[in-house]
């Protein structure tokens, strides 16, 4: 880093954007894959760790990676290339992004993935539930951590409001913020039931009131902001992904917890991966909206700071 140049005004770099969409990118799968290990109670197929059948992770043979394996196997590899993507975001934010809260983010990125590579490990050497519980829900903030970095590293961000300021921001950021922060408990209680079996009834409850607000949160974003398209695309995104999740959560529930519906072992696996999997484009969608909400609310404040990321790229 060329200290005599001050962060501030060094030129914008398009990389951290570039990385923070791939490490998105990448993350997003290893949940689906991660949920399929636990769906097919695979988490302990491959015993030891951070070696794999005594092998190095990196050099056990393709032709052994066979049923339960080769789901735990395959975890552990794109968790690694997940790890890889974030140690390329972080360099690239300390290096290039020119606000320091921002490198702190990435900072904080990095210690979060390795944070969660040990829980992971740590899962399989004590055989513990609740570090099974912690891994997932680690996993899920993560994930809306690098959306948010891709989010405040984007051109959009970067760029001229061009809407007016939100007269009832004070309100619609509450409405956002406490319905980010639903839907993030609501994928905790739902990590707990998948790994204990527990706690149903929380997660139902808990169904319900995330559906309160989305709605209610999609009405107001509609109603008297149909015309911020910044802001409807996201809350109608948010509105139509829990139509499907509660589509998918009521499949789970009759096909696992009662003889209504009989579906096949390997049909319910993947219902259930998949409602994981909608769960976490929930919490990143309603982070999406609850920061463009802020950025709009804060616009006249931001105002000054524009022009320091303003600058010509250099790419």
């Amino acid at each position: 880093m060329n200290s005599s140049v001050p962060v501030a005004s060094r030129p914008y770099s398009a990389w951290p954007y570039r990385l923070a969409l791939l490490t998105a990118c990448a993350t997003f799968p290893l949940l689906f894959i991660g949920g399929l290990v636990t769906s097919k109670g695979a988490g302990l197929a491959v015993p030891d760790w951070p070696t794999t059948f005594g092998y190095n992770m990196f050099l056990y043979p393709w032709s052994k990676m066979v049923g339960g394996i080769f789901y735990e196997h395959s975890h552990r590899l794109a968790g690694s290339l997940v790890g890889l993507c974030t140690i390329f975001l972080a360099l690239a934010l300390c290096f290039k992004e020119p606000r320091r809260w921002m490198r702190w983010l990435g900072i904080a990125a990095l210690v979060m993935v390795v944070a969660q590579g040990v829980l992971g490990g740590l899962r399989v050497v004590l055989l513990q539930q609740t570090l099974a519980i912690i891994h997932a829900s680690v996993a899920q903030a993560f994930f809306a951590l690098v959306v948010v970095l891709a989010v405040l590293t984007s051109p959009e961000w970067r760029g001229e409001i061009k809407e007016p300021h939100i007269e009832d921001n004070g309100k619609l950021l509450r409405l956002s913020v406490i319905t980010a922060g639903m839907i993030y408990l609501q994928v905790i209680f739902g990590a707990v039931l998948r790994h204990t079996g527990e706690r149903l009834d929380l997660h139902l409850v808990f169904a319900l009131l995330v559906m309160v607000h989305v709605l209610l949160l999609a009405a107001r974003v509609m109603g008297a902001h149909w015309s911020y398209p910044k802001l409807v695309r996201p809350a109608g995104i948010l509105a139509a992904l829990l139509v499907m999740q509660l589509l998918l959560g009521a499949a789970s529930y009759f096909g696992k917890y009662t003889t209504l519906w009989r579906l096949p072992a390997e049909g319910v696996v993947y219902i259930t991966t998949i409602h994981l999997a909608m769960g976490a484009l929930m919490l990143v969608t309603a982070l999406v909206l609850t920061l463009r909400v802020l950025r709009r609310s804060r616009a006249k404040e931001l105002a000054p700071a524009r022009g320091i990321l303003r600058e010509q790229p250099s790419l």
